[in-house]
């Protein structure tokens, strides 16, 4: 079975005072929101749950990305939750990341995803079928 990853910004919605981050990260909450639900998931050894220091989304926080070799790589964005829709946003990036399992491709409908999911900041094909291009 192809191992997938599950990419979390950890810079995402930080505040910064004086040139340093101050305080938690809107994208540690949603990682840590992720990770919780992610304990419980039915694909969890399937999904590698992988913090990243900057996804370069700045302007679309929080933001998350799925890769699977021979797949397309999905980045999203404006996943920024308050305590109380944490919970909500990571079932969607989870219930979105089920579908991508599913694709052989990767490829994600719009119409398909989770409302929270259809902010895509970018797709990138395989590397494989760049190679070929």
């Amino acid at each position: 079975m192809t191992q997938h990853t599950l990419f979390v910004c950890t810079t995402c919605a930080s505040t910064w005072e004086n040139g340093k981050r101050v305080g938690i990260s809107g994208g540690e909450r949603l990682l840590a929101q992720l990770a919780q639900q992610h304990a419980e998931w039915e694909l969890r050894e399937q999904f590698t749950l992988q913090p990243v220091s900057c996804m370069s989304a700045c302007d679309r926080p929080c933001a998350v990305a799925f890769a699977a070799p021979g797949k397309h790589t999905f980045v999203f964005g404006k996943l920024s939750a308050d305590e109380a829709t944490l919970p909500e946003k990571a079932a969607a990036v989870l219930n979105c990341a089920e579908l991508y399992f599913e694709k052989p491709d990767g490829l994600l409908a719009w119409a398909e995803r989770p409302k929270p999911m259809r902010t895509v900041v970018s797709r990138v094909p395989p590397l494989s079928a760049a190679r070929s291009a």
